[in-house]
């Protein structure tokens, strides 16, 4: 997985006293609405202080209290934040409602509906969809016993939708072949941040653009790295909801980030990616800046966005593992065009050969080449065991279909 460079929290704004007007948008202040985490509270009830800048400050204090109120001690009733994936196959949505005490499963949620027709996801005349909880999370905007819920989608028959592709990999997942091989996934989230009005990168001038690509890899400064309060922000909110967030750090083009979830066994993998993208939209929503996960968001000499997804089994990890590995990319090799129509839209403008990928038309491996399509780390090779990373699938891949094609 790649090398993890965890920096301190820094949130930062800057705001005109006794003002009622908000400030033009720059680089440094994006948004009429603001997230900024206070200082240390019970771990139960994380506090997070959202300004709006066109209101005094004792409208955004009473806003504040409230946001921040802890209903424990006061009523057993818990808000779950139902989620779920929306017609594009990309979107998240979610809608809340009110659970009469804590949970601990899934299956001790009930199922719950939307109007598909308003999602891309069913007709009018026919529109409600199901939904099913799978997987619980803690809520790091509401705190206390409020959760976030994973669900998949179904007809009011049963049958999973189309876009439903949880549903499929869990029956792959659920395989006992599979399940004694105990497959782990590391999967690297790229993502670029977008200036709310102008859809340009984030601290690229408008219009106009950075000094190439160099410093901005892991790199500190005003004038290298942009949107760092967003990546930490979103590196906590992770670990408080539970999701097995490994690392973070600043990607090659400028205004484009990474973070990791990983090792995570299974199904688990597309869990916790789903979550933590819907986390990172929300964090996003209230900084006021765009979240893109578009393979390629600027043409021309500019890293595209990936998600590089390593993998391993049981067999890699032992003795005469890389033997193991060599066939599996074989395998791979085999079904390189199968695998490339299903690692997301846009790829070709991503996969060119240049920029560290491969060429989407040509499959190819090997050790410690990032130039590949499957690269073997010099550690695995040395040891004689370990795991492979894929390196094709695009930032905007379902990780439910790229885990289940390993499987």
């Amino acid at each position: 997985m790649a090398q993890i460079l965890a920096p301190s929290l820094q949130w930062q704004m800057r705001m005109t006293k006794n003002s009622t007007n908000a400030s033009s948008i720059t680089s440094n202040m994006w948004s009429s609405l603001f997230l900024k985490q206070k200082k240390a509270t019970p771990k139960t009830s994380p506090k997070f202080r959202v300004f709006a800048l066109q209101s005094g400050n004792s409208t955004i204090n009473r806003l504040e209290d409230l946001l921040n109120m802890d209903t424990t001690p006061y009523t057993d009733k818990i808000i779950a934040e139902y989620i779920w994936i929306g017609g594009s196959g990309i979107d998240t949505r979610s809608k809340s409602r009110t659970i009469s005490k804590p949970v601990e499963h899934p299956s001790e949620l009930p199922k719950w509906n939307y109007d598909g027709s308003s999602t891309g996801q069913a007709p009018g005349e026919d529109s409600e969809v199901i939904l099913y909880p799978q997987a619980i999370f803690k809520d790091p905007f509401r705190g206390g016993n409020n959760i976030l819920v994973i669900c998949d989608t179904y007809t009011p028959a049963g049958e999973p939708l189309p876009t439903n592709k949880r549903h499929k990999a869990a029956e792959i997942f659920s395989n006992k072949k599979v399940v004694d091989e105990i497959p782990w996934y590391g999967i690297e989230q790229e993502y670029t941040l977008l200036q709310t009005n102008v859809k340009w990168p984030l601290g690229w001038p408008v219009g106009g653009y950075p000094g190439p690509q160099g410093p901005y890899y892991c790199g500190a400064g005003a004038d290298k790295s942009f949107g760092r309060d967003i990546s930490d922000a979103h590196y906590k909110a992770c670990l408080y909801a539970g999701i097995n967030i490994s690392g973070t750090n600043g990607e090659v083009m400028p205004g484009q980030w990474e973070f990791q979830v990983g090792p995570s066994v299974g199904i688990e993998a597309g869990d916790h990616i789903w979550c933590a993208r819907y986390l990172l939209e929300r964090i996003t929503e209230q900084a006021g800046v765009v979240l893109s996960l578009d393979p390629k968001p600027i043409e021309g000499d500019w890293n595209g966005a990936g998600c590089h997804t390593n993998y391993s089994t049981k067999s890699m990890r032992e003795e005469g593992g890389f033997e193991v590995i060599k066939k599996a990319i074989l395998n791979l090799s085999l079904r390189h065009k199968e695998h490339i129509s299903a690692y997301g839209e846009g790829n070709e403008r991503r996969l060119t050969g240049k920029h560290e990928t491969a060429s989407i038309n040509t499959f190819s491996w090997g050790v410690a080449n990032r130039g590949c399509s499957i690269r073997v780390g010099r550690e695995t090779e040395q040891k004689g065991k370990g795991y492979l990373e894929d390196r094709r699938p695009a930032s905007n891949m379902d990780p439910y279909i790229v885990t289940s094609l390993f499987g």
